[in-house]
């Protein structure tokens, strides 16, 4: 699995966290999940996306192929079947689903279409989106970072982040359903931003780790820069792409 995701599932919730949750009423909405179906969290992380899905009244099953999310997951929802599991070898017997999503996923998993193909297999109707880069201010504000202070950034995954990646993924299983979700996070000051940073969630987490001392020290001021030097509280905006088909 992405090593970029072994990490503790607090540092996870702190970087991200803040932005899925939100992402998951928009994209729940999206799908349609609502109360009674059965519906699979395909990639559920620390589970933002379990949490809507319970709210709204679905049935929910889950997996992760991390042991650290699956077992944080176990603690925060013992009432839903949780399995540790890649996305393109899912644990269920064909059609056991009405909805399966993958949220902020297909981009991290090592054949996109492989993960959306067993999604349409054990369901009826099958939903992704992921970030976009261009559209999310801190994806846009760390790739400046790193080209102003020389390093580079290449961990970042750049697959699936456009509306027709994403609506090509899942184009040779249907009509394909599409939307742009967007939300707004809101941090303390720019020391809580560079804290959540530091702690190696993902991409972005693992660039900040890779630098020495001086370019740490550097990227921490140029990226307060880019960010518009924020002085007190600030938000950022963020935009994912959504898909949806149900096949026939």
């Amino acid at each position: 699995m992405n090593s970029q995701f072994r990490v503790d599932s607090d540092a996870y919730d702190d970087f991200m966290g803040r932005y899925s949750r939100q992402l998951a009423v928009r994209f729940a909405e999206f799908a349609g999940a609502s109360s009674g179906m059965r519906a699979l969290d395909v990639g559920a992380g620390t589970g933002a996306l379990t949490g809507e899905l319970v709210a709204r009244g679905a049935s929910v099953a889950a997996v992760d192929p991390s042991p650290e999310f699956v077992a944080a997951f176990g603690t925060r929802f013992p009432d839903v079947e949780v399995h540790e599991a890649p996305a393109d070898e899912l644990p269920f017997e064909d059609g056991a689903f009405d909805l399966a999503l993958a949220q902020l996923v297909v981009a991290f998993v090592p054949d996109g279409p492989a993960a959306v193909a067993e999604m349409a297999r054990v369901a009826r109707r099958i939903a992704v989106c992921m970030w976009g880069v261009a559209e999310v201010d801190m994806f846009v504000a760390i790739d400046r970072t790193a080209e102003a202070i020389g390093a580079s950034n290449l961990a970042e995954p750049r697959r699936y982040r456009t509306r027709h990646e994403i609506d090509g993924l899942l184009a040779p299983l249907g009509e394909v359903e599409s939307a742009e979700l967007d939300v707004t996070t809101a941090y303390r000051d720019y020391d809580e931003f560079w804290q959540t940073l530091q702690r190696g969630v993902g991409p972005a987490g693992h660039w900040i780790a890779s630098l020495d001392a001086e370019a740490h020290e550097r990227a921490h001021d140029e990226l307060h820069r880019q960010l518009g030097s924020p002085d007190g509280p600030f938000e950022l905006n963020a935009r994912a792409f959504a898909a949806a088909v149900t096949p026939a």
